[in-house]
């Protein structure tokens, strides 16, 4: 939606330059993302604080108290509309870190390392693991064991507090209150 001429321009400075479009993800770059979700979300999650971003210096994530766990105040005066401020989930916790910490979890319910190679994305070329393969009921096992692992984590969160302005999360509770 441009001018002719303006279009022109644009395609001979591309011309001359030798750009060309990437199709298809990059294989150099292959966990670069736009979204901004590590900065906004993850990092304020796992932190409690909001990076710096120019101009505004690194700063705590401001909160109401309530509903519980609280929910972030967001925009201009945000701090002055906060009741207190995001705790850190688990001190130095990384994207990366979340996903050794899964296979922990794993090791620690006795998953096989064949199910656990294949879940991480990792290739193990061991004489072992050419011959031992992943059966539905090996994959079974793991989804009952993180299954109760689940339940056990939602009884202590409705111990915590029986409500949640997450809407699944309240019904999710609800249910389990319910059932209990």
């Amino acid at each position: 939606m441009v001018a002719a001429k303006t279009r022109a321009r644009v395609e001979k400075a591309v011309a001359d330059v030798g750009f060309v479009r990437q199709v298809g993800p990059s294989r150099e770059a292959a966990h670069w993302r736009r979204s901004g979700h590590a900065a906004w979300i993850f990092t304020p999650a796992a932190t409690g604080w909001y990076p710096k971003k120019a101009p505004n210096k690194a700063h705590p994530v401001p909160v109401v108290g309530g509903p519980f766990p609280g929910v972030p105040v967001r925009g201009r005066g945000a701090a002055g509309r906060s009741e207190a401020c995001w705790l850190p989930i688990k001190d130095r916790l990384t994207r990366h870190g979340l996903r050794y910490g899964h296979r922990t979890l794993m090791e620690e319910l006795d998953t096989p390392k064949v199910l656990m190679d294949e879940r991480m994305g990792h290739e193990d070329g061991s004489v072992s693991a050419r011959y031992a393969h992943v059966t539905d009921s090996i994959r079974a096992g793991l989804v009952q064991a993180l299954t109760e692992v689940w339940l056990e984590s939602l009884d202590a969160r409705l111990a915590l507090c029986p409500t949640s302005h997450v809407p699944v999360l309240d019904r999710l509770l609800q249910e389990r209150a319910d059932a209990a």
